[in-house]
């Protein structure tokens, strides 16, 4: 691996034939890193004992049977549920066209080795989905649900990783993939034999929280993080769909079910970050989405006539030393 200053190794775009890079310095202090380190044991300490906490206090969450009661159970050309078998197919095309692009000639442009792992796996884990679910669709069960569920914990796990790799650090995000993934299979094997979905549930909503609030809060190593606030609202709108399922079938007068456009919309996830992926850049300004939205604001009298108006950019600039 090529180490260079971080002056460098910012400023520099990576290319189809540059080496991976690291972003971080690559001579840290000792005190440094041992305070790094019991930070990092202190969060994951953290974390087990808020899971184990959650474990005890809260009732167990069995897999109900009326979940696989879905509402479009049509039948055509042979094929079972067949909306919501092929409303699957998205995930394939796109989780096999990311994995493509992911080791065409370094297509994404990544400048850390961790991030090509990380992806590899997420675009695996979408392409899975495509198979797994469809799997499930075509007779709905609780076996063929772990086919289902058990892709959407790679994707979801897979994302976690690559975002303590590009926004909190290369090797511990790196070193985290292998711990996440297993931590997803095993919430999907807990729920199968002790039937109980809480280790599942912290698996899938936990990033649906943590990685919107990543994208606001951490600088970006690159361009175009907006893109991870799309991703996150089509997946918002998906399980919006999945909950009213029945709902949307009846209001679309038995065209398409809510579950079909849940999966649809889903699906526009791994679109939106593989476009991202293809259009960034190396950020060479690192500032946060939340330092760099403008705001603006209307002064209004008290009969409706506006008077002000105005906007704001928040930003951080360096001073100069005076001499």
């Amino acid at each position: 691996m090529l180490y260079l200053s971080e002056a460098d190794n910012w400023n520099r775009k990576p290319n189809s034939q540059s080496t991976y890079l690291n972003p971080r310095s690559s001579t840290s202090s000792p005190p440094k890193e041992a305070t790094m380190r019991k930070r990092t044991l202190y969060v994951w300490g953290v974390a087990i004992l808020c899971f184990v906490v959650l474990m005890i206090v809260t009732p167990a969450i069995p897999q109900s049977q009326e979940y696989h009661n879905f509402a479009d159970q049509r039948e055509f050309f042979g094929i079972p549920n067949m909306l919501n078998v092929i409303s699957n197919f998205p995930f394939l095309v796109i989780g096999v066209i990311g994995l493509v692009l992911c080791f065409y000639k370094n297509y994404f442009k990544f400048s850390l080795q961790g991030e090509l792992w990380g992806w590899t796996c997420f675009f695996i884990g979408v392409a899975a989905v495509g198979v797994g679910s469809s799997y499930y669709h075509l007779d709905p069960n609780d076996a063929r649900l772990v086919w289902d569920r058990l892709p959407m914990t790679i994707a979801f796990t897979s994302i976690m990783a690559i975002f303590i790799i590009e926004r909190i650090d290369e090797q511990k995000g790196t070193i985290s993939i292998i711990p996440l993934l297993l931590a997803g299979v095993v919430s999907i094997l807990y729920w199968r034999f002790f039937d109980d979905l809480r280790p599942y549930a912290v698996v899938q909503f936990v990033p649906c929280i943590v990685i919107p609030l990543m994208a606001i809060l951490l600088p970006p190593m690159y361009t175009h993080s907006t893109y991870w606030l799309w991703a996150a609202a089509f997946y918002l709108l998906a399980k919006v769909e999945e909950a009213e399922d029945k709902v949307i079938y009846k209001w679309t007068h038995h065209i398409v079910s809510g579950h079909t456009l849940k999966h649809l919309c889903a699906a526009m996830v791994p679109v939106f970050l593989t476009l991202m992926l293809a259009k960034r850049t190396t950020e060479t300004n690192r500032i946060s989405l939340l330092k760099t939205w403008k705001v603006s604001w209307t002064k209004v009298n008290e009969n409706g006539t506006r008077v002000e108006s105005g906007e704001y950019v928040y930003t951080s600039v360096q001073s100069e030393d005076s001499h």
